[in-house]
């Protein structure tokens, strides 16, 4: 659920990228952070996982647009996708406006994304949210390697998008549809965030 601060007129949303581990959840959110202009974003904050080779969670706001007057905030997450963080990605989960699923694209890792997919449905309904409606974007990466080892995008859809929600093809490592992705995901929060003001007025 948005946080909204009635004195400095800010509602702040969360977005967490989830998916398996080392599909390159961290690089997209590296990305994002390393070229937007440093008057838009805060410092990046990371917390390494004794024995995990991905960073813990990273913390970025990123100011977007306006809702009702209020100026609008956003924070990107990203959860360790080991299974062995179920409750680190629980907590991270907490709170989610949105998300964004990594998927790894290699065909040797589809029994992963599938059990992590799974997970993440899990999770929200646990954090009592319905998975059919939290606004979520899906991410093909390491769409880079030889084409022999991957699904095609469309494969991977055929597996994971049932709900036919935005997805991107990408190169996280390149930057490819970094952007578009995260872009994606901050205009579902905003579009529920704006039809829930309108409702309200």
């Amino acid at each position: 659920m948005p946080l909204v601060n009635y004195v400095t007129r800010e509602i702040t949303c969360k977005i967490v990228y989830y998916g398996p581990g080392r599909s390159g959840k961290t690089t997209n959110l590296r990305h994002v952070h390393d070229r937007l202009p440093p008057d838009r974003t805060g410092q990046m904050v990371s917390l390494a996982t004794e024995g995990d080779r991905t960073l813990f969670f990273d913390f970025l706001p990123v100011d977007l647009g306006v809702v009702a007057n209020f100026a609008t905030r956003f924070q990107l997450y990203t959860v360790p996708g080991q299974s062995y963080y179920a409750a680190t990605r629980r907590l991270v989960l907490q709170g989610a406006d949105g998300v964004v699923f990594v998927a790894d694209s290699r065909r040797r890792q589809l029994d992963e994304n599938l059990a992590s997919f799974q997970d993440l449905h899990e999770q929200l309904a646990e954090h009592g949210l319905d998975p059919r409606s939290v606004p979520m974007v899906l991410q093909y990466n390491k769409q880079d390697l030889p084409r022999e080892l991957l699904f095609e995008p469309a494969e991977l859809s055929e597996q994971l998008n049932f709900r036919g929600v935005p997805e991107f093809a990408a190169d996280a490592l390149a930057g490819v549809n970094v952007f578009e992705t995260m872009r994606a995901a901050c205009s579902l929060v905003l579009k529920r965030l704006a039809g829930g003001a309108a409702q309200a007025a």
